[in-house]
């Protein structure tokens, strides 16, 4: 089943653009079953949108990829408060990937 989530994170978004950065340096911009990432600022810090193949490649994602570069930048500090919502996707076109589901 094609996995979205959507994540809610209380920190300032220069935290996101320092975990991006660590996670492009460590993976490259390919990460396998990603289909979709996409952040955006809000009043509270950021809000991440992801849409992933499956619940296996979100999983191997965090375990390998996303965890140590938070726990890289962070440099022991607590992680930032976050919520996450999940739900099926019934729909995404990325026209120039060839993606369509």
């Amino acid at each position: 089943m094609t996995l979205g989530v959507i994540t809610d994170v209380s920190a300032p978004v220069e935290l996101y653009d320092a975990v991006h950065a660590a996670m492009l340096e460590r993976n490259g911009p390919a990460f396998d079953g990603l289909l979709l990432h996409l952040v955006r600022p809000t009043a509270d810090g950021f809000q991440a949108i992801d849409v992933w193949k499956s619940r296996e490649d979100l999983e191997r994602a965090n375990r390998e990829v996303i965890e140590p570069a938070f726990a890289e930048v962070l440099r022991g500090q607590q992680p930032p408060a976050s919520a996450s919502t999940e739900f099926e996707v019934r729909g995404l076109v990325l026209p120039r990937a060839g993606v369509a589901i």
